[in-house]
């Protein structure tokens, strides 16, 4: 089936992911195409899914425009990014539902713009929202702090814990 979404992931590859889903959402709020909505609503849940191993736009960012950076890669847990991907995704489906059910076309947009908003905030200056919201679910005690191993694991708590103030 699919292989499972890895404990860490690359933060230059998710940056260029969410640049991606920027380019795609403001395709959607160009055409205004539920046809469009759909592909990046199947894009997020097949990230979620698996990450980078069967979404087109991940792979494209990971194997094509990832190695022509110079740049070293910067490890970061992978759970705080998946959960951001299943924002993404319900958003995106949301937008779709609202399209195929006859809503105003500035209201199935509206989650389009959220998705715009919060993936230019991770593409242009690396603040994932999505990672924020995370960190303060697990500080709550919502999310079991063994869900991010790996946020421990690279001494990222440290930048969960700084993200969530």
């Amino acid at each position: 089936m699919f292989p499972p979404f890895p404990d860490v992931v690359d933060e230059v590859s998710a940056r260029l992911v969410a640049a991606g889903a920027v380019f795609l959402s403001l395709l959607v709020v160009a055409t205004r195409s539920p046809v469009v909505a759909g592909l990046v609503a199947i894009g997020f849940w097949l990230r979620v899914a698996s990450g980078p191993h069967r979404s087109p736009l991940a792979l494209f960012a990971t194997r094509v425009v990832r190695p022509r950076l110079r740049i070293e890669e910067r490890p970061t847990a992978g759970p705080p990014k998946r959960f951001a991907q299943t924002i993404g995704a319900t958003l995106a489906s949301i937008g779709l539902v609202l399209a195929l059910g006859g809503a105003a076309t500035t209201v199935w947009l509206l989650p389009f713009a959220a998705i715009i908003v919060a993936a230019t905030l991770e593409a242009a200056i690396g603040f994932c929202l999505g990672c924020t919201i995370f960190a303060r679910l697990m500080q709550a005690g919502l999310i079991p702090e063994s869900t991010c191993e790996a946020c421990n694991d690279l001494g990222l708590g440290q930048s969960l814990a700084t993200a969530s103030r």
